[in-house]
């Protein structure tokens, strides 16, 4: 019993504490421009996260926001690499 707990104190603990990567994004879209910074355990999650956060601002609707995401970005920015 004992061990259970400790086994899923661990997990827990490392999957709030872990390593993160933090990046801010800029797109810009159809002249609008909109920067989003995400934090996630894995690189390209928090590179996606970031886009699909700015493309939410600038583009209306299902169409908009896919060409948006397809956009490349105007810049990004890695403020948090572990390892870094």
């Amino acid at each position: 019993m004992v061990f259970v707990l400790a086994f899923v104190g661990l997990v827990v603990y490392s999957s709030v504490h872990g390593p993160r990567y933090r990046v801010k994004v800029c797109m810009v879209y159809q002249g609008r421009t909109s920067c989003r910074t995400v934090t996630a355990k894995r690189k390209q999650d928090a590179l996606r996260g970031a886009v699909e956060n700015a493309c939410g601002d600038v583009a209306s609707g299902v169409t908009e926001t896919f060409a948006c995401q397809q956009t490349p970005p105007k810049s990004v920015q890695w403020l948090h690499q572990p390892g870094h």
